[in-house]
């Protein structure tokens, strides 16, 4: 998939499974299976991550141009987790190249990302709890696009409602992600070294366990 390509509109049927049945959410595992996958490639999840640290450090240099250029990468890199993820799930070798992977779906990653923020700020302004719905529903978003080549707004759409089948379970795993980023914070920022990626890798992992890999290639 190339860049710029707005992505493929995916036949609906495809997710029957997951919205005509019930499903568990499961999620002491899926952050268990998380830390044990960022365990064993610790250097290349670190490093990674430090990359990201950068790139949001030196963007911030510039102001609001900084702040577009950062917005306009973070959905890739953020994807460059879930890539890794998968081929880790799928027991394929990777690179720290593979963590680039995400910016072959820059467009439809970019805007499923903006319209998300301008969604779920929305929710936020109005009554907190729609905001807070939206944040928790587009959660498989990315994976959809990097896994499907999905267009932004199917895989919005898409995630949003698997997840609201069972919205209240993943609220829980959203807040457990959250406070375990939270903590990594207090540990004088160090903490998120770990917490970010191991929180990329549970929602990956989780999204395998529910959806399942569609794509060999990512």
């Amino acid at each position: 998939m190339a860049a710029f390509d707005f992505g493929n509109k995916v036949d609906p049927h495809l997710f029957d499974k997951q919205l005509n049945s019930t499903y568990t959410v499961n999620i002491q595992d899926y952050i268990k299976q998380g830390w044990e996958m960022f365990k064993e490639h610790i250097g290349e999840f670190v490093g990674f991550t430090l990359l990201i640290f950068a790139v949001s450090a030196v963007s911030s240099k510039f102001a609001f141009f900084g702040s577009f250029i950062f917005s306009a990468v973070a959905a890739p890199l953020y994807a460059g987790f879930g890539i890794v993820a998968f081929k880790l799930i799928s027991g394929k070798p990777f690179q720290f190249a593979d963590f680039f992977n995400g910016f072959n779906y820059l467009l439809p990653l970019f805007l499923a990302g903006l319209a998300g923020g301008l969604l779920v700020g929305f929710g936020m302004v109005l009554l907190l709890i729609p905001g807070i719905y939206l944040a928790i529903g587009y959660m498989f978003s990315t994976f959809l696009i990097i896994d499907y080549r999905m267009e932004f707004w199917q895989a919005m759409e898409t995630s949003r409602q698997i997840i609201t089948k069972n919205w209240f379970a993943f609220f829980g795993l959203g807040f457990a992600l959250f406070a375990l980023n939270f903590l990594g914070a207090l540990a004088l920022g160090v903490g998120l070294l770990v917490s970010i990626p191991v929180s990329a890798c549970a929602v990956a992992i989780a999204y395998k366990e529910i959806i399942g890999l569609y794509s060999t290639e990512w």
